[in-house]
């Protein structure tokens, strides 16, 4: 199936293809996910415009930037479902804990989903599309990746390295089954630091990107027959990670003359049990009907104690769960009720119950667990008129009760266009909003230096999206191009921030303060033929921060761009496919704060991250009649690492000074195998 006719179902009533689909859709294909070795979603999505990977070395975690605003901002979906995260349900997503083994394809919605997927869905959504079918009676894949970390490998002790084995059945002709699990240990990047077993008290101990290991286990399966398709998936995931402190205490002995150094090291354990229910068919009648039900749990625990470095003891260990998220969520769907060629529409419900709690944000003053619970209830519809074959339109509305922020109304419209010589036309606009994190409502720490606290007054931020597309496809003999140029707007209002309430003492809160404004063009261009196939885009991007109670603030627009381009080539005599991907962030320029003037106002300075560029490659070779596939490939091969980010200073109470993100671990090769066996 070439890229004309891939069929896309986030958003829509019934699969169809991309080219009748209302909604802008960006498909990342099975054989793109392969062609990147990609084994987890941070390890896909940083070459795609508009969107940003944005890794934490210390944390452990990756998460999104889309159209600039952070992962609170749009949801992850697995087959229609949003998944859960440490403290939230759908946003907040670490894209390192989302393996990619039992992946068919992933589909990206930009711009306010609001009606369809409900709160936290500002940006866009993303949709994880599970495999659900084989050609042949049973499927056995094993793989073995080895990867360096920059020029760091080690069987064990350095690099990557991550097993995987996947079974899959074809009981009969309406069941299918299957079972997998994968393990990826990443060592961590020690970037001139001595690790754990790094004794001397000179900050040289530990990691500059923290070890971690995952396991994920799951078990899908599906029964079809008919009109009527019954999906089962349940996944439990494992995640630890070892934080070894870079302060050493001596600890000597003045009478034996001896010393027992030690430290305070930390061990973060995440587990997530997800079971996720899909029933769709069609009655007699020809309409359509879906329900999703889901059960999902994650938390994640902290064992601190004080290691003995030499000796290799332990003492003084505490246990607790610091964070807790625990989510029912049920979804029900009816469309094609009438039968027309000229009307369609849909109806929906929506429920989530949910329940956590963050002993990290609320701070050990609580001394117990704050546990808060909130539901969400909500009814929605849309309508879609073809008014001729070429063009519909498609309104909606949602009306959402959330038991700790109210009611709240949402709407959208799209239309499409298909015009004459293969140009289609877009235009999407639509509402969403997002609810205050944990940290928003319940933040606290409280000090003799510090003051800075939650407010459980917040309100949801209000978001609203504007889109337009034009899109032309062109096909020269066996030659397909397409051409994608698009505008986007985007508002956020009531935007939450950490403010200043009193001066003195110095005190801060979270609060309903700023305004958020993005537009954007972007142009994506895609030449294609059976054998190679090469992407070139640019995106511009203009964004305003309005800080409404801040008197020296500047809310001008701050401009960026992003260029990517990917080639394939497919060398048929050799069963052989090259890849290559690059893509350019250029300079990222904010308004920080830099200190405060003689009465206390806060001064503002433009800080700019300076620009840099990510280029991956990789030869994929299949062997045996596709029995072996063998993939070489090379990340980061410009080898970023730390990227300056720099401001002017103001003469300010606190001026700021140059410093550095740290992005990558350098320069990276790999080596996959894949191995098949069809039966």
């Amino acid at each position: 199936m070439n890229s004309l006719e891939e069929i896309v179902v986030t958003g829509q009533y019934n699969p169809q293809s991309i080219r009748k689909s209302v909604n802008t859709v960006i498909v990342i294909n099975r054989e793109q996910i392969e062609n990147q070795a990609a084994n987890n979603l941070a390890d896909l999505l940083n070459y795609n415009l508009n969107l940003t990977v944005i890794p934490n070395s210390k944390s452990g975690k990756s998460t999104i930037s889309f159209f600039g605003l952070d992962a609170q901002y749009f949801n992850v979906l697995i087959d229609n479902i949003p998944l859960v995260s440490d403290n939230g349900f759908g946003n907040n997503i670490d894209l390192t804990q989302i393996n990619l083994d039992d992946i068919e394809r992933i589909e990206i919605v930009e711009g306010a989903m609001g009606v369809e997927y409900g709160a936290n869905a500002v940006s866009g959504v993303i949709n994880i599309i599970t495999k659900t079918s084989i050609d042949n009676k049973w499927r056995v894949q094993a793989l073995l990746q080895e990867e360096t970390v920059s020029d760091e490998y080690t069987w064990f002790d350095e690099g990557r390295h991550i097993q995987g084995l996947n079974i899959s059945h074809n009981i009969n002709e309406h069941w299918f089954s299957r079972i997998g699990i994968n393990r990826n240990q990443f060592a961590g990047f020690y970037n001139n630091q001595l690790g754990k077993n790094h004794y001397q008290n000179d900050s040289l101990r530990g990691h500059s990107w923290l070890p971690k290991t995952q396991i994920n286990t799951n078990a899908f399966l599906n029964y079809k027959k008919n009109n009527f398709q019954l999906s089962y998936k349940t996944e439990y995931f494992n995640e630890v990670i070892n934080y070894y402190d870079a302060a050493v205490r001596a600890n000597i002995d003045t009478d034996s003359q001896t010393s027992n150094p030690s430290a305070t090291d930390r061990i973060f354990t995440t587990n997530r049990f997800v079971n996720n229910l899909n029933i769709n068919g069609h009655f007699t009648s020809g309409a359509n009907y879906g329900l999703s039900l889901s059960y999902q749990q994650q938390t994640r625990d902290l064992n601190q104690f004080t290691y003995y470095i030499l000796t290799q003891e332990r003492t003084n260990e505490t246990d607790e769960t610091y964070q807790s998220s625990s989510v029912f969520f049920g979804k029900g769907l009816v469309s094609n009720l009438v039968k027309s060629d000229v009307f369609n529409f849909q109806l929906g419900f929506e429920s989530r119950i949910m329940k956590g709690f963050d002993t990290e944000a609320s701070g050990d003053v609580t001394q117990l667990d704050k546990v808060q619970k909130q539901n969400n209830t909500a009814v929605f519809g849309s309508s879609e008129f073809n008014l001729s074959e070429k063009f519909s339109i498609r309104p909606g509305i949602r009306y959402e009760y959330n038991s700790l922020f109210h009611s709240k109304l949402i709407n959208s419209f799209s239309t499409r266009y298909l015009m004459n010589h293969g140009f289609e036309l877009r235009g999407n606009i639509g509402t969403s909003y997002r609810t205050p994190s944990f940290s928003e409502l319940y933040y606290y720490f409280v000090d003799s230096n510090h003051d800075v606290q939650g407010n459980e007054n917040l309100n949801p931020e209000n978001g609203f999206s504007a889109a337009v597309n034009l899109k032309k496809r062109t096909l020269i003999n066996t030659v397909s191009l397409i051409n994608t140029f698009k505008i986007t707007y985007l508002n956020v209002n009531d935007k939450i921030d950490l403010a200043v309430v009193n001066s003195s003492p110095l005190q801060y809160q979270y609060i309903n303060i700023d305004a958020y404004k993005l537009w954007g063009i972007t142009s994506e261009n895609k030449i294609k033929t059976n054998n190679w196939s090469f992407n070139l885009g640019a995106t511009l991007q203009g964004i305003s921060q309005i800080a409404n109670n801040e008197v020296n603030a500047n809310n001008d627009f701050l401009y960026s761009f992003q260029i990517n381009t990917s080639a394939n080539y497919f060398i048929k005599k050799w069963n052989t496919s090259v890849t290559l991907l690059l893509k350019h962030n250029g300079k990222q320029k904010d308004y920080v704060a830099s200190g405060t003037d003689s009465n206390k106002n806060a001064l503002f300075e433009k800080a700019t991250t300076n620009a840099y560029t990510w280029l991956d490659a990789s030869v994929k070779k299949s062997l045996f009649n596709n029995k072996i596939q063998a993939t070489l490939g090379g990340r980061n091969l410009l080898d970023v690492t730390n990227v300056t980010v720099s401001g002017s200073s103001t003469g300010a109470v606190h001026s700021s000074a140059n410093s550095s993100l740290l992005l990558g671990y350098g320069r990276s090769y790999y080596l996959k195998l894949l191995y098949n066996l069809n039966i």
